[in-house]
Formats: C-alpha cells, structure tokens, sequence
C-alpha cells in the first residue's frame, strides 16, 4: 500500500500517460517490451495487431470474455478498444504491482468491463519475492470462464513445472470450444530445456531472460494438459519466439 501511494505521489509531479490517436498511453517510462515502444504509434501499433490477430486466429468478438495474463500496462487491452472496442469482458493478470495499479487506474474508469488483477506468484526474473507455484496453483478466476486466455512472452521466461501448471489452469479455464494464444522459444533438434541458450547468435543474461524448448519436449507438456496445438507460426515473434494456439483436446 505505501508503495501504491508514493507511486501516486510521483504521479503528481510526472505524468503518468499520453494521448495518440485518441487513445489512453502509459507514459513512455511505464512501457514493457523493448525500447521500440518509446514510439507512441509503434506501441499502439502492436497493441492493435495483436487484437487483429486474436480476432483472425481465435474468433475474438465483443461477445468475448478474454484473460491476458501478463498484460504489463495495457498494450493489448488498449488496442483490442482501438480495433474492436469494448468487448463482453476483460481480465488483466500481471505479476507487476505498478502495471497492474495503471491500468486500474487507467483503462478500468472508462472501461468498467475491463479489469485487472496483481497475483504474487514467484518469477526469479520479474517477481522472485513472489509465492511458488506450486501442485495444485490455482488463479482467482472460475472454470471454464474464458472462450480465450492470451500471454505474449510469458513463457520465454518460464521453466518447465511452472509452465506445466499453467497449461493444466488453461484447460480448466477456458470454454470446450474455448483457445489460447502464446509465444515461446520453440525449436527442433535442440535440448529439451534450456535457460539462456549459448548458441543463435543473442547473449541472454540473467535469471530467465530466455527459457528455451525443444518441440517434442513442448508438444509432450501441452498433451499433458489436456491441450492441441491447433495452429503455429515458428519464429515469426519477438527475438525469435513462435505462436501457437492451443484448444482442448
């Protein structure tokens, strides 16, 4: 709570968002995801791509109830307004306290159906302060609530146990007809998992800046849960993620 309120207090005297195109902006210091998106349109940009995508990729309507688990402040639900406006519900789900604070403050106010939730789950990258995922992790939400749960690099940053309890939530989650969009480091002929890979050329440092799988070894923690890749985009996203949609089996 002390935290929130000196955050506010340095609202005060720094601003804490933009306008572009008629859009609500986190300021440029409250932006995740590379320094591209100092840009206000190359962040706006990308939040309506994404909209776009779900829209082609997984059937997203205004009639659909969608989470976002890691949703930082706002990119997504910023341009699903921008491309389709409100839609029947929106859940917001990040480990970060000052993101998920923005967007309440934010988005919440004039968007009432889009809401927003900090979890205290342990991340050694983001959240290593945080409770372990354990066994039987549950999120705060009912099952089968969402016709499409979304995380954009989330599990690039993930190891295997935390991954695989994920995956078991999301078939609990989502609608029988229901889908979820990710990106992770997926490749063939390469080790079953890997933190920070020495080899294609990036150097990653820290703790896991980059979690990498091979393709068996993922396909096999999908199947576990009860899930399909039901489409895939190999290496087509950020630092050479790939995107997959997975639906029940």
């Amino acid at each position: 709570m002390l935290r929130i309120i000196k955050r506010r207090a340095r609202a005060l005297l720094r601003p804490e968002t933009s306008l572009h195109r008629g859009q609500i902006l986190p300021e440029k210091n409250l932006r995740f995801g590379g320094v591209h998106f100092l840009d206000d349109e190359a962040f706006l940009s990308a939040g309506e791509s994404d909209a776009r995508r779900l829209m082609e990729w997984c059937g997203l309507t205004r009639e659909s109830a969608l989470l976002d688990i890691g949703c930082g402040t706002g990119r997504l639900p910023i341009g699903i307004l921008s491309v389709l406006g409100l839609i029947r519900r929106y859940q917001g789900i990040d480990v970060n306290e000052t993101a998920v604070d923005w967007c309440a403050r934010h988005i919440t106010p004039l968007h009432p159906s889009f809401r927003f939730l900090r979890i205290n789950v342990q991340n050694e990258r983001y959240n290593p302060s945080g409770k372990a995922v354990e066994e039987n992790f549950r999120l705060p939400v009912p099952e089968h609530s969402f016709d499409l749960i979304h995380l954009y690099s989330v599990f690039s940053h993930m190891r295997s146990p935390d991954i695989q309890a994920y995956l078991r939530e999301f078939a609990r989650l989502i609608t029988p007809k229901g889908s979820v969009f990710l990106t992770a480091f997926v490749e063939d002929n390469v080790s079953g998992e890997e933190e920070n890979p020495a080899d294609g050329g990036r150097q990653w440092k820290g703790a896991l800046h980059c979690v990498r799988f091979s393709k068996t070894f993922f396909t096999a923690m999908i199947s576990r849960a009860g899930l399909v890749i039901a489409r895939e985009s190999h290496g087509t996203e950020t630092d050479g993620q790939s995107a997959f949609v997975l639906r029940k089996a």
